[in-house]
This record gives C-alpha cells, structure tokens and sequence, in this order.
C-alpha cells in the first residue's frame, strides 16, 4: 500500500495556497497548513474544503496550524509534529507598495523567514522537499523582452529585495546540503481570490460596482505597466510538478504574452458591454465611456445606468510605486521542456472569470 503524502503549505490562507491544497487533495495528500493567529479570521477562501460539522481543525485531510515565519519556534514545532513529504513556502508579504511602507516586517518574513525554513530542513535526518515561492519582480522590467533563467536580476522594491535573499539562500542551501530546494519564479497570477489590493482586481471590483451604480469611477496608477498574467490555478499545478522531479531546479512560470494595466480595464469594460477609450497622458489620463456594445447577460445580469461620455477611469499619483517596473514578460519554455507544463487559462477568460465573481458579490 503506498504511503500517504503529507504536505505543509505555509500561507495556505491565501490565494495560491487555496488553489494548491485543492490540488493536492485531489491527489490524495494530507495537507496541513499555517496560519498566523493574526489571519485565524481569514480563511474564506478555505471553507470549502473543510468536511461539513467538522471544525477547523478535525478535517480528515485538512489540517490549519497557528504559526509564523517570523517565529522560528512555531515553524520547528509545526516542522516535528507535521514531518511533511513536501513543503510549499507561500507565505509573504507579498504586495510591491507595502514592501516600501513596511520594509523591515517585509525582509523578516520573505527573505529570513526563508532561512528559518531551510535551517530546520537541514538538522532533519529526513529533509523534506521544499518549494519556495520566487517571483518576477527579482527582474526590475530590465529591457522589455522575454525574462528567463538566465535574465540577470535587477530589484526594484523591498519585497523584491527579500525574495532576492530568499533565491539565493535556497541555491546555497541546496548545493552546501543537498537539500532538495525549488525556486519558482512566478509571473503575476491572479483569481478571484485574489486580494482586492492587488491592481487585477481592484480592477474587476470597481468595474463590477461601476455598470452597477454603486461607484462612479476607478483610480489607478500606471497604466503603462505591462505585466503577463496568468491563472493561480494553473500555476500551483507547476508548483506541483517542480517538486516532483528527479532533481531540483529553478524554473520560470509564465504565459509568455503581456498586456498593460490599461488593456486589463479595457477587457473588463467590454466584457459587460461598455466602451472605455483612453485619452490624456500621465496623471491626466482619463478612460471615458464612448459606445456601448453586446455582452452576455446569462454571465452579467446586470442593467447599464451608465452613459457616453461618463469619465470611468482617472489616474491618481498617490497609486505610483516609489521605483516603477514598466515591463515583465515571462520565457517559461524551459518549465514546458522539462515539466510538460503550459497555461490553460486566457487573459480573456481570466478577465471573465474574475469579474463574473465579482459582479455576482456586487448584486447580493
């Protein structure tokens, strides 16, 4: 009879760490995740996954911990108790903006909280496998074409910074331990779990409260910012795959094609019929409403009371990071040659799905 897995995902509450423990229950792992007692309240994304009646912490499979990677006792404990196969390091403070507001929080979780994890593995008789989550922001928008593996990285950011430190420090442990260590090196990935601070969907919030009359108009920053966005859940799959491989490696994940902040909102527009055009330049850019055209009214059942020439869009300064990164593109042939894996989700259809969620949340 074969062994049970057993997984820890550190930031199982968030959005990558939702998507992952429903892959890896459906693939038959007892999953355990950390929680902060700070986020104990925060576990809507979750709930769904917890056998009905059961409580929180009685899940047959599904098993949340207090702890932090801030807190190394917390993680050694967890680490003895759980003594996973796999470990999955999604945990951080992940937002570019706040990593300038909170830079030191920011490097004690993301970059030694990292170290923390590593050195716990390496006094272990039986390391586990670990995956850390990496992240396109290492490259800083370099040159405007495609980033791979061998693109040099140029931080632009705090958050940047610390996962900097924790890329290196996962290929310093694996070579001077033999430690089986991943870097995933994920481009922006979104859902409708995805936190609403985050510019995708702060997006698909406001157009949804927009064509529903409970909000006016949408401030943004740069709309010249040109990201590759990809779904969560395909991406987790690659996160999956990555530990189990022969040997470790560091690979990219992208969809390999990019849009701006700008054509993200004109998507979105037209997706529930309306017709945004674009007009100004920097903090006087303005998106205004020109036509109006066909949508599915079976996705949005919604009624328009909006009309031509209402200002929809306006750029507000206040929403620039202190160092900008204009462009990230992602190569992730090598992640497709040695994983098998590709994306299966459009930017259209992940434009859809986000935003028939959140119109659906706006009605009720």
């Amino acid at each position: 009879m074969t062994k049970q897995k057993i997984a820890l995902i550190t930031g199982i509450t968030g959005q990558d760490g939702s998507y992952l423990a429903e892959l890896l229950l459906d693939k038959g792992y007892a999953v355990h995740g950390i929680k902060r007692r700070t986020s104990s309240k925060n576990i809507m994304r979750l709930e769904h996954l917890f056998d009905a009646g059961r409580g929180l912490e009685g899940s047959k499979n599904l098993t949340l911990h207090h702890g932090d990677l801030t807190d190394g006792s917390s993680l050694t404990r967890i680490m003895n108790q759980v003594q996973p196969d796999e470990i999955y390091n999604l945990a951080a403070q992940s937002h570019v903006q706040v990593s300038f507001e909170e830079p030191e929080y920011t490097a004690n979780t993301d970059a030694l909280g990292v170290l923390r994890l590593l050195e716990i593995m390496r006094n272990l008789s039986n390391p586990p496998r670990l995956y850390q989550a990496s992240t396109s922001e290492l490259y800083g928008g370099l040159d405007g074409g495609y980033l791979s593996e061998t693109t040099p990285f140029s931080p632009r950011s705090p958050y940047a910074a610390a996962k900097h430190y924790a890329f290196q420090i996962c290929k310093i442990y694996r070579e001077a331990y033999g430690l089986f260590v991943c870097n995933g090196i994920l481009f922006n990935h979104e859902s409708p779990r995805r936190g609403e601070n985050f510019v995708t969907r702060k997006i698909t919030t406001g157009v949804a409260a927009i064509v529903l009359g409970k909000q006016a108009k949408l401030l943004l920053g740069n709309l010249d910012s040109i990201r590759d966005w990809g779904h969560a859940r395909d991406y987790v799959k690659a996160q999956w795959m990555m530990l189990q491989q022969k040997t470790p490696s560091d690979l990219v994940i992208a969809t390999g094609e990019a849009i701006t902040v700008r054509e993200f909102v004109r998507i979105c527009f037209e997706l529930v019929g309306v017709v945004v055009d674009f007009s100004g330049a920097g903090t006087s850019e303005i998106g205004t409403i020109v036509a109006f055209t066909d949508y599915d009214e079976s996705l949005f059942p919604i009624e328009l009371r909006l009309e031509i020439g209402d200002v929809v869009i306006e750029v507000d300064e206040r929403f620039f990071r202190p160092l900008e990164v204009d462009h990230l593109l992602g190569d992730a042939s090598l992640a497709r040659k040695m994983l098998g894996w590709t994306p299966d989700t459009t930017i259209l259809e992940l434009a859809r799905e986000m935003l028939v969620s959140d119109v659906r949340k706006a009605i009720l």
